[in-house]
């Protein structure tokens, strides 16, 4: 663990996980940008140093944190190092495989929702004092997989479906102590998404991106923090992003 605390009273805190690559390295990114010490928090400790040596090289605050969110120590590890939380943005998620019901795979089921799920819920719970002492916000990246569901999706509609269950009830439970909860649901982005779905195969998940304009990082990381900087009095509940071709299901262009 690479613990390195706020300098000055004032330095707000933000905690990313699944800060290694993609959404979360963008998120982290544009945090420092916007003033806060980040720490960054994933399995991948060697890629989280490269991202946070490049929010370093431009002036900004970041720690490293070794996390895996299915682990009880990590995650205890990380709410003992860093007492102050002013934002959390669960990231960290994921799918497995595009099996149908029939053929469902129930140990890609089990890693999704341990992963998207108890994974949230166990960060979150772990830094809620923290959170509540600050009057913070939690932001969770969840997906149009929580609100709608397609062929092949079942394991990660699921999942994501109990996710936003999991944050539309820590909304009600908290507001009343100031803490903001907020979901950000993304469409398709371009990410490694694909490439962990499909255990690795670069074709096939370069296939998804193929002939469409899809969101990027940076698009997702921009918006979680307008909605994290906002005055303390306005709360977004949730904010659906998608490319232009994905709007009420629109047909991508040929």
């Amino acid at each position: 663990m690479n613990a390195q605390q706020p300098a000055g009273e004032n330095k707000k805190v933000a905690v990313v996980t699944g800060a290694s690559s993609g959404i979360g390295a963008a998120t982290a990114t544009a945090l420092a940008a916007a003033g806060f010490h980040v720490v960054l928090g994933a399995r991948r400790v060697d890629k989280l140093e490269a991202v946070a040596e490049e929010i370093r090289g431009a002036g900004g605050q970041a720690s490293v944190v070794k996390l895996d969110v299915t682990s009880d120590e990590d995650v205890a590890a990380l709410a003992g190092a860093y007492p102050r939380v002013d934002v959390l943005v669960n990231n960290a998620g994921g799918a497995k495989g595009m099996e149908s019901i029939e053929a469902a795979v129930e140990e890609k089921w089990r890693w999704m929702y341990e992963v998207n799920v108890l994974g949230t819920l166990r960060v979150t719970r772990a830094l809620l004092p923290a959170l509540k002492a600050s009057e913070g916000i939690v932001l969770t990246v969840g997906s149009i997989a929580g609100r709608q569901v397609y062929t092949g999706g079942a394991g990660y509609n699921a999942a994501k479906h109990a996710e936003r269950a999991l944050v539309e009830v820590l909304r009600q439970e908290v507001a009343a102590e100031g803490v903001r909860v907020t979901e950000i649901d993304p469409g398709r982005v371009h990410t490694d998404f694909s490439l962990v779905r499909f255990d690795g195969d670069k074709a096939k998940a370069a296939s998804v991106y193929e002939g469409v304009e899809s969101l990027t990082a940076g698009d997702i990381a921009d918006i979680i923090v307008f909605a994290a900087t906002l005055p303390h009095r306005v709360n977004i509940d949730f904010l659906q992003v998608t490319p232009i071709d994905q709007v009420g299901g629109a047909k991508p262009k040929k």
